[in-house]
């Protein structure tokens, strides 16, 4: 089965639309009156149902899951791990919710125990303010710079007047590969927390 190129184009230009329109909730626009956890799960699927389809599941990464991306078991693992703080009374407060949106958005990119290397669930909530808002930002200028990315790899599939039945698929493998990159680099330098320098050039080979 071979891809329909005039329709991939126009899920691109409709999904680089919506993704340079969006960007992930302010601190002050998260409730902060306690939800119980169905709740939380119907907030998430609306902050995030941009990156996580209606039906999507969740991967099997070794993660206590029912196999839906937003799940009671998956949230309580986090608390369990320690990766963010424990609900109040089984309620959710900003900081839990802002939490969840950092960890869902991180996860396509690091690992579960990367997540427990990059938070820390002890955080005093004005700080942890601080990080949220700093991440709201990076966020937003990783999805113009990502759009802008995808653009130029996908400049011959967006052009109508090019033809070939490779052009897409060239660039879907051209966007895995990418993404399989940005995981590796990801990892290594998360790799990095708390290491000096000293021990990390010990362990380098000599390159040729």
């Amino acid at each position: 089965m071979s891809y329909d190129k005039s329709l991939i184009a126009h899920k691109l230009l409709r999904w680089e639309k919506a993704v340079s329109d969006y960007s992930l909730p302010s601190w002050e626009s998260i409730p902060d009156i306690g939800l119980y956890m169905d709740q939380v799960i119907v907030l998430l699927s609306q902050y995030l149902g941009l990156f996580y389809p209606a039906d999507a599941k969740e991967a099997d990464d070794g993660e206590q899951s029912d196999g839906k991306i937003f799940s009671a078991s998956a949230i309580n693992n986090y608390v369990r791990l320690k990766i963010m703080p424990a609900p109040i009374k089984k309620k959710y407060y900003r900081i839990h919710i802002a939490y969840l949106i950092i960890i869902f958005t991180l996860k396509p990119a690091v690992s579960i125990n990367f997540l427990k290397e990059m938070l820390s669930n002890e955080l005093p909530e004005e700080h942890f303010k601080q990080l949220y808002c700093e991440y709201v930002t990076k966020h937003h200028a990783a999805t113009l710079l990502f759009t802008s990315i995808v653009r130029e790899c996908a400049k011959d599939v967006l052009d109508p007047e090019k033809e070939g039945e490779n052009l897409v698929s060239s660039f879907v493998t051209q966007e895995a590969l990418i993404a399989g990159f940005s995981r590796v680099l990801t990892e290594k330098l998360v790799g990095l927390k708390g290491k000096t320098k000293e021990e990390v050039l010990r362990k380098e080979t000599p390159v040729e």
